[in-house]
């Protein structure tokens, strides 16, 4: 792809695309560059499914696609403008849309912490391989937001169940590795050190498979899961403000 990109590095090898984050510092501008870019990525991958037929998405560091510090992603998403928040959470459910809508499977290699939206993109994925020490985190409703104001309530209880979707959506617990697997989030749990080969050997075996057929499936299953309002946000950005400050133990500025 001849486009180069800022916000990540991007390569292309023997059909594979592959994604890498680096480490971030959480909740900041370039995190809207970020999705704003893995959306434009898919969104351009859906016209090259002959020379690209998967996508890998991995992080480096202690984080899926930010730092792997939860309470300093905790922290930016709660000091963050209400219409910043509001603005993140369509960027995070236009980026699922793309890589939902585009044929190649795309398999999320989740090295670390996947917190608010790193753990949307992850589940956006149509496969994941977590390593051991990784950990999903569902955190809008400890930072002031709903649960669905990314895509995520569509997601979720299509991967877990609805039960379980809602104990993680409302709790906002962490979720180790062994639970996500045991759950449906993860579909294998690999060595801290084996991941990028468990990860490029999913891929290879997705990349001699008849792409036409693969796309043909990942759309039925999204047509089963009710490809329909699916990504869709739930709040308006004054609604947004309101949970801020419920959150904060501030009062709303009449």
């Amino acid at each position: 792809m001849e486009r180069r990109w800022t916000h990540f590095d991007y390569a292309e090898s023997a059909g594979v695309a592959t994604v890498t984050f680096g480490p971030s510092d959480g909740l900041n501008e370039r995190s809207f560059e970020v999705f704003r870019d893995v959306r434009d990525l898919a969104d351009g991958l859906r016209e090259r499914a002959d020379e690209v037929r998967v996508l890998v998405i991995r992080g480096e560091g202690a984080g899926f696609c930010s730092r792997g510090d939860v309470e300093l992603i905790l922290e930016g998403l709660a000091d963050a403008h209400p219409r910043d928040v509001y603005d993140l959470a369509q960027v995070t459910g236009a980026c699922v849309r793309s890589l939902r809508r585009m044929p190649q499977p795309a398999i999320a290699a989740v090295n670390g912490v996947a917190a608010g939206p790193g753990a949307v993109l992850a589940l956006a994925c149509d496969l994941r391989l977590l390593a051991e020490r990784a950990s999903f985190h569902f955190l809008f409703t400890r930072i002031g937001a709903a649960g669905g104001d990314t895509g995520i309530c569509w997601l979720l209880p299509r991967v877990v169940g609805s039960g379980r979707a809602a104990e993680m959506l409302m709790l906002g617990d962490r979720i180790d590795s062994e639970s996500a697997l045991e759950a449906g989030i993860a579909n294998r749990v690999v060595p801290d050190g084996d991941l990028d080969a468990a990860a490029a050997d999913l891929a290879a075996r997705l990349v001699v498979s008849d792409p036409a057929l693969l796309a043909r499936t990942k759309e039925m299953l999204n047509m089963s899961m009710g490809d329909d309002e699916w990504a869709g946000l739930s709040a308006r950005p004054s609604e947004f403000e309101d949970y801020q400050a419920g959150f904060l133990g501030r009062q709303r500025p009449s």
